[in-house]
This record gives C-alpha cells, sequence and structure tokens, in this order.
C-alpha cells in the first residue's frame, strides 16, 4: 500500500507542476518570429522576469517593424519604459475588450509601479471605437488614440494574454533618458544609507562598484537602521580585506531588478564570490515582497533607489552577513532555500553570537497595481469614463509504519477532484 501511495504521490504532483510556474512570456512568443525583436528586448530588459512573475497580466505586442522603429537609437533604459507601458496588469482578450463597460477604461501598468509615470503616465487607456476597433493611448489627459488592436496572439485564460496593437503607446517623458552618470554616494545617502555610503567610499569598494556600473550592476544597500540593530557584528574588528569583501557580498555583478529576484532559483553570485557556494545568496518570495538570504542572516528588500538598467540600488533592512566571515562550520545548513528547492535541514553547530534579524513580509515598496486615477476623454474617443489538512496518522507494525486505511482514502479522494478540476480547466 505504501508502495502505491508513493506512485499516486508522484502522480498527484506531476499534474500539479504545470501550475506552479503559470507562464514564461518568451517561450508564448518562440512560436511567432514577427515577435522575435519584442521577444529579445523583453529579454534584455529582463522584463521577462517581471512578466512570468505576475499571476494575471496582458501583454501588448508589437511585430518587428514596429519594435525597429521604437528602439532605434534608444537606450535600453528608455526601450525598457516604452516596453513596460505595453504590459497592462490585468487581463484582456479580444471579448473583453468589446466589452468595456461604458467603452472607456483605464489599466494600470507596470511602468506605473516604477515610481517615475507621474499623475495618469503609467496608465493606458481602452476605447472601443465600434466598428469592430479599439483604440489605445497613454492615460495623460488629450492623448491620441494612435495605437489600435491588430489580433490577439495567444492566452492562457485569465492568466496571460498576448494581444498585437499596431503601433508603441507613448506617454509624455518616457523616451527622456536617464542619466549615465548615476552618483552612487548621493543616491544612497538620500535614501537613508549613510553608514553604507562611507564605509563603499573609505574602503575604496566605491571604485569597484563603479567598474561594473556599465557591464551591470545592482546593490543591496542596508539602511542607517541595520547598523545599528541588536547582535550585528563590530564590523571594525574585521580586517580591510574582510570589510572588501562584505560590501562585495552586497552587490550582484549584473542587473538584476524585482523581477528577476522574484524568479531566481538558484543561488545568486555577488561581487565577492569566488567559487561555487561561495558568498552567494538565495531569495524567497511571499507576494510582491523579496528576502535575501546569506546562510546565517536574512533581509527584505524594502525599497528601491535607482532602477535604470544596466543598474539598480535597492535598500535592505538588515546587514547580509556572509557565513564566510561570520562564523558557521563547513557543512552547516544553509540559508532557507526558495521553495522550488528542498528546503535544509537546520544545523545544531553553534555560531557566533548574532541575532539576524527574521524577515519578515510586509507591504512591497512599490504598489503591485495601484487604482486607476479619474480619466479625461482622450482626443477621438467616446465622451465616458473608466471603469482541510488531510488525515496523515501512521500505526507502528513489526514490518514498519502502515499507512491508514484512512489516508489512503483521503488521498484517492483529493487526486480523483484533483483531477476533475484539470479536466474542468482544459475544457475551458
Amino acid at each position: 500500500m505504501a508502495s502505491s501511495l508513493l506512485f499516486l504521490s508522484c502522480l498527484f504532483f506531476s499534474f500539479l507542476t504545470p501550475f506552479a510556474r503559470a507562464h514564461n512570456i518568451t517561450e508564448m512568443l518562440a512560436p511567432f518570429p514577427e515577435y522575435s525583436q519584442y521577444s529579445s528586448y523583453l529579454t534584455q530588459t529582463k522584463l521577462d522576469d517581471e512578466v512570468n512573475s505576475r499571476q494575471t497580466i496582458t501583454c501588448l505586442v508589437l511585430n518587428n517593424a514596429a519594435m525597429s522603429a521604437v528602439a532605434a537609437k534608444q537606450p535600453l533604459a528608455v526601450v525598457k519604459n516604452i516596453l513596460s507601458l505595453l504590459v497592462l496588469l490585468d487581463y484582456y482578450d479580444t471579448q473583453k475588450l468589446h466589452a468595456i463597460s461604458k467603452g472607456t477604461t483605464l489599466s494600470t501598468t507596470l511602468y506605473q509601479t516604477t515610481g517615475r509615470a507621474d499623475g495618469n503616465l503609467g496608465f493606458v487607456n481602452i476605447t472601443d471605437l465600434k466598428g469592430g476597433k479599439v483604440g489605445f493611448a497613454s492615460g495623460a489627459p488629450g492623448s491620441k488614440l494612435d495605437a489600435t488592436y491588430t489580433k490577439s496572439v495567444k492566452q492562457i485564460p485569465y492568466n496571460i494574454s498576448v494581444l498585437e496593437i499596431s503601433a508603441p503607446i507613448m506617454a509624455p517623458g518616457i523616451t527622456t533618458a536617464p542619466s549615465s552618470d548615476v552618483n552612487v554616494t548621493a543616491q544612497l545617502e538620500k535614501a537613508g544609507c549613510k553608514t553604507f555610503a562611507a564605509l563603499i567610499v573609505s574602503s575604496g569598494v566605491l571604485k569597484i562598484y563603479q567598474n561594473e556600473m556599465s557591464k551591470g550592476l545592482t546593490i543591496f544597500a542596508p539602511s542607517d537602521e541595520a547598523f545599528k540593530a541588536a547582535g550585528v557584528p563590530d564590523l571594525s574588528k574585521l580586517s580591510s580585506a574582510e570589510v572588501v569583501q562584505l560590501l562585495e557580498y552586497h552587490a550582484v555583478p549584473q542587473y538584476t531588478p524585482v523581477g528577476t529576484l522574484k524568479t531566481a532559483t538558484r543561488p545568486i553570485a555577488t561581487l565577492a564570490s569566488s567559487g561555487a557556494g561561495k558568498f552567494e545568496l538565495k531569495t524567497t518570495t511571499a507576494g510582491d515582497s523579496v528576502t535575501l538570504h546569506s546562510g546565517l542572516s536574512s533581509s527584505r528588500v524594502s525599497g528601491t533607489v535607482v532602477d535604470s538598467t544596466p543598474l539598480a540600488i535597492f535598500t535592505v533592512d538588515s546587514i547580509l552577513l556572509p557565513t564566510e566571515l561570520f562564523g558557521m562550520a563547513p557543512g552547516s545548513a544553509p540559508a532557507p532555500a526558495p521553495a522550488s528547492e528542498p528546503a535544509a535541514s537546520p544545523s545544531p553547530t553553534p555560531v557566533a553570537p548574532l541575532s539576524p534579524t527574521p524577515a519578515t513580509a510586509p507591504s512591497p515598496s512599490e504598489p503591485l497595481s495601484p487604482p486607476a486615477p479619474p480619466m479625461s476623454s482622450p482626443t477621438g474617443a467616446p465622451a465616458s469614463g473608466p471603469s482541510g489538512a488531510a488525515d496523515q496518522s501512521t500505526s507502528p507494525s513489526a514490518g514498519g509504519d502502515a499507512i491508514t486505511p484512512t489516508l489512503f482514502r483521503t488521498l484517492i479522494t483529493s487526486f480523483v477532484v484533483f483531477g476533475s478540476w484539470v479536466i474542468t480547466l482544459y475544457s475551458l
């Protein structure tokens, strides 16, 4: 019976696995060569990770000719802004586009979640123009409906929809390129990370950061309060080389926005990494909140200071303490693994007397889907407004633990119900 139970369990989870990762936008677009440039830019800007981390989303895609016109002579940071405005944080298919309440609505986009969109600039106006046409425009007052719905490409119902539109949606100021000369220390001090900023200057690590910025860099800067927290080790007892390693541990040698952190399933190498398993970070996600794990401490990504390809700077609420510098004997348990990996067993080996602040999961620093503001009718649009746990007991026997009939019946019932649910879902 135990063998039967194991077989059914494996079969059950083989059905469940496809639903664990809801979608992959680049895989969905792979059979359509006419969108190859759009897909490529999603990957280059790391927007594909953000799209894949969302559960309800609509991608408005451009064919290669339209995408070439958008990306011509534009820096990657501007291309990312434009593409962010084409990702709606709601599900729209052909039927829903033609059934919009009152004929027009505002939809929140990924651009709105960046914090760089003032007023209505992060919203897209969708208007049913009748006669089978649907227009798209920026949510900014007076914007013209220059983009129109062309066709449906692919959908996973109520999860992700891919629709082609005729032209990009342009919001005022969206093509303004951010300054490539970012003053890292000034940005950190402004964000409440003065202690960290002073350390990277005095240690010379600032120059290391600056050398990496053009190739891609992500910095995790502890707040000033993090350095005052109980249990933080005395950093003055570290050698100069160890201080450099600690500060390098707070940076990743590639552009890694929040969406990429949320979808990471493997350990992330840092500037301090010198080999597999050395000075690495792991991530866990709760909703839109991301927590970094060093194996000895955990720290929540609490805010965004800079997110402009190829540089990202985030604030974190506690210092990341690598095991290579602060204790934990070789072979001890690493930090909690991401949900897709089996959790490691905790080690009884004592470590240095630290009190890492456990990560909490307060509301994320950036809104998941802000409410749409009052909308003005775009030029050429109709005058209207926007819209029980299973029984797992066992009884010992001479031959080992026997599975009770209750548990077996419960598993069979769950499997049948799940199978019916899968069939129903696929029939929709």
